[in-house]
């Protein structure tokens, strides 16, 4: 295991302390990323933090950027939209601003905050985009997935047909959202409930997955899913209360466990034959207690692990030994090693984005006058 680095800037803007922002990753992680030619973004929202995992030489640099509670996130080479407390934020890559952060420049993107649409506190968890860039997002207080039109703190598509109505009463604790095609096809749920808080009732084999074109469930029985996912040809989902990867069939609702992790698992995404799973510790809470996973751990892990898919062998893991505790999602981006995400201060201030038919009409800064 080799120590991460932290930056030295995220460092003295955080509540958090060095120690209970520190991390330890195997040696080989660094090269990993590499070899697949992309990096991470994860949240915690437990600690209240965006963090970027990119190689630095031989270690995982670290960098955090403070949200309130971040939860899903999708990001491509182009841009990123993150889900948090009361908002959805969205950002957009301006590689021209990396000579502005470190000479010689060495980003090879940089998010820039462009917007912000207010939800009020309907505790997002996953977000997408759908094959027309139209960003969908599941909205847990409300249980329904919604997009957004402008001016409606959010805008309801589907709810699970089991649900009887709009309340904010997070009915079934529906949470995992994922594409297929270019479609929103299936999310996870961890009960098939009709009323306040009432998945509670059997958080160990409760969950279940859906089909919410064809509105159907794939597989009952699952131990508190998270993370379905669409990649490679195949249906992947995380059995969180088992610590599990599992494979479905998603016409006959068979499954296969892949791989087994030490931890609640939740967070996902994948480049390639690795799959990159986020862990946290397990919370002595009502919400946690009651599932195989609390029972067959006791090292309460948290941090990201890659498993191989092919093989289910893990093959690199990254754990927080601090106070990052509890992980909700695991994004990848392809193409991208080294990103930096801005959303305040002076840069963001300084830095224009205009449209390209203007930018020719654009003059440089005349120098300030002296002062009288």
């Amino acid at each position: 295991m080799s120590q991460t680095q932290t930056d030295k800037t995220a460092r003295s803007r955080v509540p958090l302390t060095e120690e209970q922002l520190a991390s330890v990753h195997t040696t080989n992680f660094p090269e990993l990323l590499r070899r697949l030619g992309g990096s991470l973004l994860v949240t915690t929202y437990q600690a209240g933090k965006l963090v970027i995992l990119r190689p630095d030489g031989d270690a995982i640099n670290t960098h955090f950027r403070s949200f309130n509670r971040p939860m899903g996130l999708v990001a491509d080479r182009r841009r990123l939209v993150l889900g948090a407390r009361m908002e959805v934020a969205t950002f957009h890559n301006m590689p021209a601003v990396a000579p502005r952060l470190q000479d010689p420049p060495r980003h090879d993107a940089v998010y820039m905050a462009r917007g912000g649409h207010i939800t009020g506190a309907i505790d997002i968890h996953e977000l997408v985009w759908d094959g027309e860039g139209t960003i969908w997002f599941v909205n847990t207080l409300f249980s329904c997935l919604c997009t957004l039109d402008g001016k409606s703190s959010f805008v309801p598509r589907w709810k699970p047909w089991f649900v009887s109505k709009y309340s904010p009463e997070d009915r079934c604790h529906l949470n995992g959202l994922a594409v297929r095609d270019g479609v929103v096809r299936y999310v996870t749920a961890l009960g098939e409930t009709d009323d306040l808080q009432g998945w509670r009732r059997n958080k160990r084999d409760g969950g279940l997955l859906i089909d919410c074109v064809e509105n159907r469930v794939v597989v009952r029985g699952l131990s508190m899913p998270h993370s379905p996912r669409w990649h490679a040809g195949k249906l992947w989902v995380l059995e969180s209360g088992r610590g599990a990867l599992v494979s479905v069939n998603p016409d006959s609702g068979e499954k296969s466990d892949v791989a087994f992790v030490p931890g609640f698992a939740r967070g996902m995404d994948f480049i390639g034959p690795i799959a990159f799973i986020g862990l946290s510790q397990l919370r002595e809470t009502n919400a946690f207690t009651d599932i195989p996973i609390t029972e067959d751990n006791a090292d309460r892990l948290s941090g990201v692990w890659a498993v191989n898919i092919e093989t289910g062998k893990t093959v690199a893991l990254l754990k927080f030994t601090g106070g990052v505790q509890e992980i909700f999602a695991v994004q990848a981006v392809p193409g991208v090693l080294f990103p930096e995400v801005i959303h305040e201060g002076e840069l963001l201030a300084s830095t224009y984005s205009l449209p390209d038919e203007v930018m020719h009409e654009v003059v440089a800064p005349r120098p300030p006058a002296d002062k009288v």
